[in-house]
């Protein structure tokens, strides 16, 4: 279906954890980390705007990182995540030369940004690890999940 593959990084982390329970409080960047099901679902619903031809209007144009195709959004971008408004931290399947195949990058709905945010998977983890453990990342009441420290302050 996307005539690509999944990092083995990923695979190996999904089958022991499957994301997060959709209704309780958002686990990265106040974020839902989503589950196999709720990956399927939002790729579907990007995959039928792309489909539609959404996406074929002059205004989609993205603002990519080097590291990061120029779409508005490819099928080959597998979100991780939502945050309730359409924008995605993803798994990028197809990256630029200058990429690597399983980055993680971000999707927003509405803007054409679309930044590196990891080289892997595994480092992208290892990242958040790192700042829950230095205290960085801290409960939020107001956005109802784990947000950074520093964001709170801006």
């Amino acid at each position: 279906m996307l005539g690509a593959q999944l990092p083995d990084d990923f695979i190996v982390f999904y089958k022991i954890h499957n994301g997060q329970i959709s209704e309780g409080p958002s686990f990265i960047d106040c974020e839902e980390w989503l589950s196999f099901e709720g990956i399927e679902y939002q790729w579907k619903v990007w995959k039928e705007l792309l489909d539609g031809g959404a996406f074929s209007e002059g205004d989609f144009k993205s603002s990519p990182d080097i590291e990061v195709k120029n779409d508005w959004w490819h099928p080959c971008w597998i979100p991780i995540t939502y945050d309730g408004s359409g924008n995605h931290y993803c798994l990028d399947l197809v990256p630029t030369k200058e990429g690597n195949h399983g980055q993680i990058i971000r999707m927003w709905h509405d803007d054409d940004i679309r930044p590196l945010i990891a080289s892997s998977f595994t480092a992208w983890i290892e990242d958040y690890k790192n700042k829950l453990i230095r205290g960085q990342l801290i409960y939020s009441e107001d956005y109802f999940g784990i947000i950074d420290e520093e964001e709170l302050e801006n």
